[in-house]
């Protein structure tokens, strides 16, 4: 069992810079795969990114790409999404996700992930 709680959110302006962390408990951090995703307003929860239980390896998606970064600090126990040149699109509840399986891939799908933190507000303004 691990629990998760994000931090960092906000309201900002467009092409401002945010940094969400997500802290987790627990001595086994390392050994999750670790993802960002988010919820708009009448929108199911999509990925927005992913990063291995090293952090070697890292995904986004194509509406982020470039413009957030997904890095993790295994000796903190957490992750971060550094969002830079934010859009009113942007605009969503962030939530981080631990994946326990280790698994080969990174998932990229929230039924991959067992564990959920409670979501930061990110809202950005025109």
């Amino acid at each position: 069992q691990v629990q998760l709680v994000e931090s960092g959110g906000g309201l900002v302006q467009a092409e401002d810079s945010l940094r969400l962390s997500c802290a987790a408990s627990g001595r086994t951090f390392s050994r999750y795969a670790m993802g960002w995703f988010r919820q708009a307003p009448g929108k199911e929860r999509e990925f927005v990114a992913a990063i291995s239980r090293s952090g070697d390896s890292t995904y986004y998606a194509d509406s982020v790409k470039g413009r957030f970064t997904i890095s993790r600090d295994n000796a903190k126990n957490t992750v971060y999404l550094q969002m830079n040149s934010l859009k009113p699109e942007d605009t969503a509840v962030y939530y981080c996700a631990a994946d326990p399986s280790l698994r080969s891939s990174v998932p990229r799908n929230l039924w991959n992930y067992d564990y959920w933190g409670q979501g930061t507000q990110v809202t950005v303004s025109s």
